[in-house]
């Protein structure tokens, strides 16, 4: 069976929506489709990964990953959005009870090292199948819970006056985000093998003189 997309699905639609709710699908089944997605296309090229090797590694019928996702796109897409949930779960967790702004900015980056740490194909994912011009394709990057919770900690500290207010707070989250995520990228390529978090202060103090208002 190819991979292409059936004709009846719009390739924008296949790309961006779920053909049927996930709730419908059984659990292990998901996990399976999870785990294979991370091992396939975090170790290969996107276009070298087809759909019939996802569903072989799985154990699961092709004609099931059509059914929910239409695609290997909004497969990989839904896939991110899911374990990206997983962290905003943590950070929001974790934020909870943190008044200090610089303290707050501190626990929202040990988190993500940490998670990227523990999931290091979860980063690679990202950066290997989803092009940049994609990105916008994965529903957590407009969640206002994952967003809402780095945003509210940079306006925050704009407004407390610790973070620099002289660009918008979408600006800082960018400079977070490009940091953070090159350092874990690099880290995963070059094989590291001690953990991000052993030099976090060292990182954090980088990651704070950068966004700093002093």
């Amino acid at each position: 069976m190819s991979d292409s997309v059936p004709p009846a699905i719009s390739a924008k639609a296949a790309a961006t929506r779920l053909l049927a709710p996930l709730a419908e699908m059984r659990g292990d089944t998901l996990d399976r489709l999870e785990k294979a997605v991370l091992e396939l296309f975090s170790s290969r090229d996107f276009h070298e990964v087809s759909l019939q090797d996802v569903a072989r590694r799985a154990n699961v019928s092709l004609q099931t990953i059509y059914k929910y996702f239409g695609s290997k796109e909004a497969l990989v897409y839904s896939m991110l959005d899911t374990l990206l949930g997983r962290l905003a779960e943590r950070m929001i967790d974790h934020l909870q009870g943190i008044d200090d702004a610089r303290e707050r900015l501190r626990k929202t980056c040990w988190v993500t090292l940490d998670y990227m740490d523990k999931h290091p194909a979860v980063m690679l994912l990202m950066f290997t199948a989803v092009p940049v011009s994609r990105h916008k394709n994965i529903d957590i990057y407009e969640s206002p819970e994952l967003m809402g919770a780095f945003l509210g900690v940079l306006k925050d500290g704009q407004a407390r006056g610790v973070l620099n207010s002289q660009v918008s707070s979408k600006v800082l989250l960018d400079v977070f985000m490009g940091m953070v995520g090159r350092v874990v990228l690099m880290h995963i390529v070059r094989g590291e093998q001690t953990p991000l978090t052993d030099q976090f202060n060292e990182l954090f103090h980088i990651l704070w003189r950068a966004l700093s208002a002093d």
